[in-house]
């Protein structure tokens, strides 16, 4: 049989015909079953991490990336099974992949640190932190950064890579925590006495922890005070409480008791200044200071 002058095998025709038709039903099953696996695998996945208390952000994005890189999987084998040939799409992929790896290579970096902080959990959400600098609450951790709210109701976003290379504070990670009131007296003051009516005010609130026992310590002895050091225990919820409200209870006993908070004091000294000198300085800065003062009038 010939078509158009070209002479045609109708036998091998249709053993062609034949053995595509089967290339491409064994095509289409390994798509369609690998991708039905592929959605299993996935649900089963997101399930496991929902039960790790992953986010549903991280979660979601990372069974969409697990889903994505089978389905690859599943297009390359059908095609093979197809007789294309796959090596050439692999090595587009690869030459793709370091293309993108070459131009998004710090946020690679931030998703490489995001993984890290899903795997390891440093801090979670609710947690108070202080990371990259900033203190505040978590509100939200993803695969490239992580959102805190800071005291004053500001919402700062922090690259996950910055968060990785520095040192972070979890401060809701224990359930107690310690207060310390620092404060100074003055020389003249009675340490003992200063000592015992702070205990007793730590002793008084209700949100400070009788264990550990409060204690009252000498920490400096400074150019015009003696300072002390108040460190008290209170649950996590009630830090920035119980701080707040010892602070004002320390001044307002403390000026009870006449304990006075001295002032930093400063000596100054003035070299070839002489005493008739410095009579005449502060004159003429009386003399000036009096005519401001009519002239306001």
């Amino acid at each position: 049989m010939q078509f158009l002058g070209i002479p045609i095998d109708i036998n091998t025709l249709t053993q062609l015909a034949i053995d595509m038709s089967g290339r491409l039903v064994l095509a289409l099953l390994i798509f369609f079953v690998g991708k039905w696996i592929g959605k299993r695998v996935v649900l089963v996945a997101k399930h496991v991490m929902a039960r790790s208390r992953l986010d549903n952000t991280t979660a979601n994005f990372l069974g969409n990336l697990l889903y994505g890189l089978m389905l690859v999987a599943v297009i390359l084998a059908a095609l093979n099974k197809l007789g294309v040939n796959t090596n050439s799409f692999v090595a587009i992929f690869g030459a793709a992949g370091v293309a993108i790896g070459v131009s998004l290579k710090d946020q690679l970096s931030n998703l490489a640190a995001g993984v890290l902080i899903v795997i390891f959990r440093p801090f979670g959400r609710g947690d108070v932190v202080e990371v990259g600098g900033q203190t505040g609450t978590v509100l939200d951790i993803t695969l490239v950064n992580t959102r805190i709210r800071t005291a004053n109701n500001h919402e700062i976003i922090i690259p996950n890579g910055d968060i990785m290379t520095s040192a972070s504070v979890n401060y809701s990670s224990l359930p107690t925590r310690r207060v310390d009131i620092d404060v100074g007296i003055g020389y003249d003051a009675d340490i003992r006495h200063a000592r015992s009516v702070m205990l007793s005010l730590a002793e008084a609130h209700p949100n400070v922890l009788d264990a550990p026992e409060p204690t009252v310590i000498v920490t400096a002895l400074a150019d015009s005070s003696v300072n002390l050091s108040m460190r008290v225990w209170a649950n996590n919820d009630d830090w920035f409480g119980v701080q707040a409200e010892l602070l004002e209870q320390v001044k307002y006993a403390f000026d009870a008791e006449g304990i006075s908070i001295p002032f930093p004091n400063r000596t100054i000294q003035i070299e070839g200044l002489d005493r008739s000198m410095l009579e005449k300085l502060l004159a003429q800065h009386h003399t000036n200071d009096t005519t401001k003062k009519d002239a306001d009038v």
